[in-house]
């Protein structure tokens, strides 16, 4: 992790890692996957909510701004596949490496956010449902999506102005925001990324939490009626994937990239740098996670879903009288997990 601008000579540690087959082959294995899965699952989720999606609320507004955040990120991910398997050696210029870097960060940073605000829409909707009519609109909800936007891209711009690729005369490889000048790491980096960390993921983290536990304890107290269950069921299960999310994806890459430039306080170390790669290729896959999220947010989502998987028009749920087992046992399933 420590370089010039130039040529850089690295530890032996660092060139078995820039070397390793972890690294050149797992990660953009990975990172493939995500592509092939994210990709047209948001997409599709991108259609539906522009063209069958008519009545559109702000939980809709909050999931079509974070389905185009996603498919922004995975539309970047092919170059750091190529990258990885190329041996960590990029080819494609310094400009190129500053995009894809910066398009990572933002996407994190403006998911996490759109994931808090969606929590707080929820939140508001089942904790105070009059009161919040006259907050909970749509020219809101787009007012909030636009602020999110400009504040992650705001965020991600020094990484754009900073460069980032770094040649390696050992290995005859150029990385990409795997080796940097030290010194940049303990003069910028550190304050940059310890506050990223800080105000873009544990802060909305508590939000979040914060929020879904006040509204399985409001569901909780509400009259025991059939369909209340089915909106206290669907709260924990939004709960679980949307904490899912924040903990298994964004959690380990936060913290270790939190304690890895507080290490610079005291000592440097290269090891916590090297978690925090896999941990970010394991935050590459909220990305397929979200749709999950879609389809428990939104009502019309489970009824387009539905209408895929047993090859009917909307319309025709209504009417049908003796459903194919297939969709009985989803039509079921929609039943528990009807809308708020």
């Amino acid at each position: 992790m420590t370089g010039s601008f130039k040529s850089q000579e690295v530890s032996n540690h660092t060139a078995i890692y820039l070397s390793s087959k972890w690294l050149t082959m797992l990660v953009p294995s990975i990172y493939t996957m995500v592509v092939t899965v994210a990709l047209p699952l948001n997409v599709m989720a991108i259609l539906m909510f522009l063209l069958k999606i008519k009545n559109k609320t702000p939980a809709v507004v909050y999931m079509l701004n974070l389905a185009i955040a996603d498919v922004l990120f995975v539309a970047v991910l092919p170059f750091n596949i190529v990258y990885r398997f190329s041996g960590n050696n990029w080819q494609i210029g310094e400009g190129m490496c500053r995009i894809v870097t910066a398009a990572f960060y933002c996407n994190m940073y403006c998911s996490i956010l759109l994931m808090t605000s969606m929590s707080v829409d929820r939140y508001m909707a089942v904790v105070f449902p009059i009161r919040s009519r006259s907050w909970r609109t749509n020219n809101r909800a787009w007012l909030v999506c636009v602020f999110i936007w400009l504040v992650s891209i705001a965020s991600a711009v020094p990484l754009l102005l900073t460069k980032q690729t770094i040649y390696i005369a050992s290995l005859d490889v150029t990385t990409c925001h795997d080796v940097l000048e030290l010194k940049d790491q303990q003069n910028f980096y550190m304050y940059y990324f310890t506050a990223m960390s800080s105000i873009f993921f544990f802060f909305p983290l508590v939000i979040t939490i914060f929020c879904y536990i006040e509204i399985i304890r409001t569901l909780s107290k509400s009259t025991k009626d059939i369909r209340n269950s089915s909106k206290k069921t669907r709260a924990i299960l939004l709960t679980a994937i949307v904490l899912t999310v924040f903990i298994i994806c964004f959690g380990p890459t936060n913290i270790f990239f939190l304690v890895h430039y507080l290490h610079f306080l005291d000592v440097y170390s290269e090891s916590l740098y090297n978690a925090y790669i896999l941990c970010t290729c394991i935050s590459s896959t909220s990305s397929c996670l979200d749709p999950l999220i879609y389809y428990f947010v939104s009502s019309r989502c489970r009824k387009y879903v539905y209408s895929l998987l047993c090859c009917k028009t909307p319309n025709t749920l209504e009417t049908k009288k003796t459903p194919k087992p297939l969709c009985s046992l989803i039509l079921d399933y929609k039943f528990l997990l009807s809308r708020f």
